[in-house]
């Protein structure tokens, strides 16, 4: 290697770190990539919105193994990055590791709250939005039987399914709501052929109705349905669109609006326990020209009153996070 070439490299070198000290910011997505259609795209979404609209740049990697979690971390806050996003529950035990060791590093977590000083932990109420699209399912079923196919078996996914529930037994209350999760590991996030399994169990069980909050699995749930002449209800993104006329609605959840207002405050970022609900437009239920045939205005009606209501505290829907039963069961 020529000298010049050495010169080349060592400027090469100090020019990256130079661009990680000006604190662009990141963003890792959990296991199914960005292109997911559900929870990592609406977080994709939020950090595209922020480049076009300020101009700004960000790093951003798609992890292959739970392994990299921590590896991930480390790189991006060696680097200067700041503040590093985190897109999904998983990374709560390795960042509340590596969170100490840069304290001047902001770290923002969705879904899941690390107790550290640097940490900004983001949570959503799905239970108060999959209430309301339980309420639609119930209003839109001939029957009295609808259905939730669920990713990976753990609490928060849980607290979908009981919000839906009970939406649905708001308005029938003697509806069968029928609970299937995919499995006990990631790998259920990314299932499709198991989630299309599940709804034709489901649908030979009477279903008309089939809420699926299963990442990529979810994707084989709202094709089945379209394909066997259910209605489907899609998650965290608009959905809608996959098949469009055959999806009801979707319980969005603006992981979009989260990764947008970090990168937008930087370095700035306030750190501590951050709700977003009904409220603030956290989460909500999706209307479009795709489902627009599908819902009346008496069902908007009906489910918009509940929303103020629930708004307003004079109906309280089930957290099962802070409390792992379900009355609606």
């Amino acid at each position: 290697m020529t000298l010049m070439q050495k010169f080349l490299g060592a400027a090469a070198t100090l020019a990256l770190s130079t661009g990680a000290a000006l604190a662009d910011p990141a963003i890792i997505f959990d296991l199914g990539g960005k292109f997911d259609k559900s929870f990592n795209e609406a977080a994709y979404n939020g950090a595209e919105r922020w480049k076009e609209e300020t101009g700004g740049s960000y790093r951003d990697v798609e992890l292959q193994s739970d392994a990299q979690r921590e590896q991930a971390l480390r790189r991006f806050a060696e680097n200067g990055y700041n503040p590093i996003v985190m897109a999904g529950f998983s990374f709560a035990t390795s960042l509340d590791t590596v969170a100490p060791d840069y304290p001047d590093t902001k770290f923002v977590l969705i879904d899941m709250v690390v107790d550290q000083p640097n940490v900004r932990s983001v949570v959503f109420s799905e239970h108060e939005g999959s209430y309301l699209v339980g309420m639609l399912a119930a209003l839109k079923a001939e029957g009295d039987t609808v259905s939730f196919v669920g990713g990976m078996d753990i609490p928060l996914i849980s607290k979908f399914a009981c919000g839906y529930a009970q939406g649905v037994k708001a308005v029938k209350p003697d509806a069968k709501v029928i609970i299937n999760m995919t499995g006990t590991t990631p790998a259920a996030w990314n299932d499709p052929v198991k989630g299309g399994e599940l709804t034709r169990a489901q649908i030979s069980e009477g279903s008309e109705v089939v809420f699926a909050a299963a990442g990529g699995t979810g994707l084989g749930v709202l094709q089945t349905a379209a394909d066997e002449g259910i209605l489907a209800i899609g998650v965290d993104s608009n959905q809608n669109f996959l098949q469009p006329g055959k999806v009801l609605t979707s319980m969005v959840k603006r992981v979009d609006n989260a990764v947008f207002d970090a990168f937008s405050a930087g370095a700035d970022v306030e750190t501590g326990f951050n709700i977003m609900g009904l409220a603030n437009d956290g989460v909500g239920y999706a209307l479009d020209e795709h489902n627009a045939d599908l819902i009346t205005e008496e069902m908007k009606a009906t489910v918009e009153d509940a929303k103020a209501k629930i708004i307003s505290g004079e109906i309280v829907v089930h957290d099962y996070m802070a409390d792992e039963s379900c009355p609606a069961y």
